[in-house]
């Protein structure tokens, strides 16, 4: 009987791991997820203009007509990790690597260790834990790139409450980048327009030129009130877009 009881409390002890154990067999596996997510983090490729290859960049070209008249106004993307540009250019269709209204002039690289990549529902780096996981994480950045093209696959273009500016808006609440998942259309452009590095002086002249040009035409041909026309453009269209913001539910 004593051969007996002692038996069963050897088999009780080898089906059951000590809690020491456990503490160890999760704290390996923890460190191994959360290596094997930092891993995928390095390395990128070099920034190459020439190839239009701007990996992790959030990338802007002058609109014909629209910047002539308002410079600051542009068409934005933003890029993979390998350096191709993915951009919302009209209703139901993103453009892969093929950047719509011509070449990149300002682009701007974002760190991908300001993003949140939780590797489960309580891995998460940011302060929106709960309101990030309803809206839709990620665990690497193309990752997120591509749940937000899926989604604006479906999506009706409209220039004040659905554009491109709305897409990388999306794309950055899905990062959580900079601990904010509150990115909508106008702090988007002004990030890359107060941040954003020119590609070169060309980019400059042709970001520029053609609205001194006007400028300069209406000036001569209308007079100073052209001037005030201008700046009444220019405030009606940001007002605009605060409007919608405000108001109306953007996409």
């Amino acid at each position: 009987m004593v051969l007996g009881w002692k038996l069963n409390k050897t088999h009780k002890s080898r089906g059951r791991l000590p809690n020491m154990e456990l503490t160890i067999a999760y704290d390996v596996e923890h460190t191994s997820s959360t290596q094997m997510i930092q891993h995928e983090l390095w390395p990128l490729e070099e920034i190459d203009p020439k190839k239009e290859k701007f990996p992790c960049c959030l990338v802007w070209t002058p609109l014909p007509v629209v910047s002539w008249l308002a410079p600051f106004i542009g068409h934005v993307g933003i890029c993979q990790e390998d350096g191709a540009i993915l951009d919302f250019s009209g209703s139901n269709f993103i453009n892969v690597d093929d950047f719509a209204f011509g070449a990149v002039a300002r682009y701007l690289q974002l760190d991908r260790e300001q993003c949140c990549f939780p590797p489960n529902l309580s891995g998460h780096s940011c302060k929106n834990g709960y309101g990030h996981a309803e809206y839709g994480t990620s665990i690497t950045w193309d990752d997120a790139l591509q749940s937000s093209m899926h989604y604006f696959e479906h999506k009706s273009y409209n220039l004040f409450t659905c554009n491109c500016y709305s897409f990388i808006a999306n794309c950055l609440n899905r990062l959580c980048y900079d601990g904010s998942m509150s990115w909508n259309m106008i702090n988007v452009a002004a990030l890359i327009l107060y941040k954003g590095h020119w590609v070169d002086s060309m980019s400059i002249l042709r970001s520029f030129l053609p609205f001194i040009v006007v400028l300069c035409l209406g000036v001569v041909i209308v007079g100073w009130p052209f001037l005030i026309g201008l700046l009444s453009f220019s405030i009606l269209l940001i007002g605009g877009l605060l409007w919608v913001l405000i108001v109306s539910k953007a996409c």
